[in-house]
């Protein structure tokens, strides 16, 4: 099995999940970065207008003013931005950032060419810069300039955490309703099964969806029209054959007795056998033909092992608890029966367990035998199937026998699983549900 490439979930679901989520919150990520970007040049902009027009004004009302007016006049001129002192400022230091810069040019232009501005930065947090400026009297102006942070509204990262969580509903709603479909169709495909009637796949949705229903509805009917053919076929061939088998049987058993006539109805005893597994084999397709009805089974499983028991057969019974289910006897009696005879054909004895939990009922035919090679324990369900290494012909069988048993089994809505037990042997089970 190829394995997916790491990192990445095995789910197709999970997969588009995450490459949508991530590419949104990307998007979301780029654009919350632009806006933050132009909220920034726009504030700037702003504020380097409004500074460059008020500073120009501020300093020109101050440069008029009598020297004893203008510390009342100092609060008036304030902004949250800057601020001015009548004094000769903080010692700073010359080398300006790019944005200070910016922000000394703009001043400088303002005043040129009235009056000239020196400027420095104030070391230390937060962020100062101080423009220097001599009045037409001679008296020191300070312009303290605090460049203002970017405006970020407090109530904007529940804003984004709110589309976040749109978004998340919304790809989480966009990739279920995409996948959603694939999961409807791989359940069909698992429902499947030969011999049983086959569930139609609704022809609603998308275009798409609707097209994909009705080409595997119309895969279904062929599949079940060219299985029902081929056993009608099985079935025609092996009910014609039976008035010829029995005239060639009648001609050798009125002829000369003696070893040949011996190995003759030997081979035809065989040719009978697997005629009728054949019939067996063609009328397992409709095993769900007999109605079901309530079973007990601790007495059905009984009963059965006693009639082996009887004619010196050796079944035993290990657990049988005390059960009841709606199935089809018959059919059940037939698996049951080509699963004890493979086992005694193949180890001489057979063990019959019961067990039942969680909805299900699991009965268990057990040997000790030759078992099947773990490569081969699917191939052991088809027809005509048989293991030269460990189950050779001149044991006999036709190779019918567990085919039958699979297709029974799905017809009463159970299914049989094979496996090799620890020490050898083969544990046959047979599931109800």
């Amino acid at each position: 099995m190829r394995a997916g490439r790491p990192g990445l979930p095995r789910s197709l679901g999970n997969r588009l999940f995450l490459i949508l989520f991530a590419g949104l919150v990307c998007a979301q990520v780029l654009s919350f970065a632009v806006m933050l970007l132009e909220r920034d040049q726009s504030a700037r902009a702003m504020m380097l207008t409004t500074l460059q027009r008020d500073v120009a004004v501020a300093v020109a009302l101050l440069d008029r003013l009598p020297p004893a007016e203008r510390p009342a006049w100092l609060p008036l001129l304030d902004r949250p931005t800057y601020r001015f002192a009548l004094d000769a400022g903080a010692s700073g230091e010359a080398a300006l950032t790019a944005r200070q810069q910016v922000i000394a040019d703009e001043i400088r232009t303002a005043l040129a060419p009235h009056f000239a501005v020196r400027f420095d930065a104030v070391p230390g947090g937060p962020e100062r810069l101080q423009g220097h400026v001599v009045l037409s009297d001679g008296a020191a102006l300070t312009i303290v300039v605090r460049p203002a942070a970017r405006p970020v509204a407090s109530w904007l990262p529940v804003a984004l955490a709110v589309q976040l969580l749109v978004l998340l509903g919304c790809v989480w709603l966009a990739v279920r309703l995409a996948v959603r479909p694939l999961t409807r169709f791989a359940d069909a495909a698992d429902g499947l099964e030969p011999g049983r009637p086959a569930r139609r796949f609704a022809e609603a949705g998308p275009d798409e969806v609707a097209r994909a229903a009705r080409a595997f509805n119309a895969m279904q009917e062929r599949i079940a029209r060219h299985l029902d053919e081929r056993v009608r076929i099985l079935a025609a061939i092996s009910h014609d054959l039976q008035t010829p088998i029995t005239r060639m049987r009648l001609r050798v058993e009125t002829g000369v007795e003696g070893p040949e006539q011996e190995r003759l109805l030997g081979d035809l005893d065989g040719i009978e056998a697997l005629v009728r597994e054949g019939i067996a084999y063609a009328r397992s397709v409709h095993g769900d033909v007999e109605p079901p009805t309530r079973l007990d089974l601790r007495a059905f499983i009984e009963s059965l092992a006693f009639d082996y028991q009887d004619t010196g057969r050796d079944v035993a019974v290990s657990a049988l608890p005390d059960v009841t289910t709606a199935t089809r006897p018959q059919a059940l009696r037939r698996i049951l029966t080509n699963l004890i005879d493979n086992a005694l054909r193949y180890a001489g004895r057979a063990e019959l367990r019961v067990e039942a939990g969680e909805g299900r009922i699991a009965v268990s035919v057990l040997d000790r035998g030759p078992g099947i090679p773990a490569d081969k324990l699917d191939a052991v369900r088809l027809p005509f199937v048989r293991l030269e290494e460990s189950r050779s012909r001149d044991t006999g069988g036709t190779g019918l026998g567990l085919a039958i048993a699979d297709q029974l089994a799905s017809a009463i809505g159970g299914r049989l699983t094979l496996s090799n037990r620890a020490g050898g042997g083969l544990d046959a089970t047979i599931t109800l549900r």
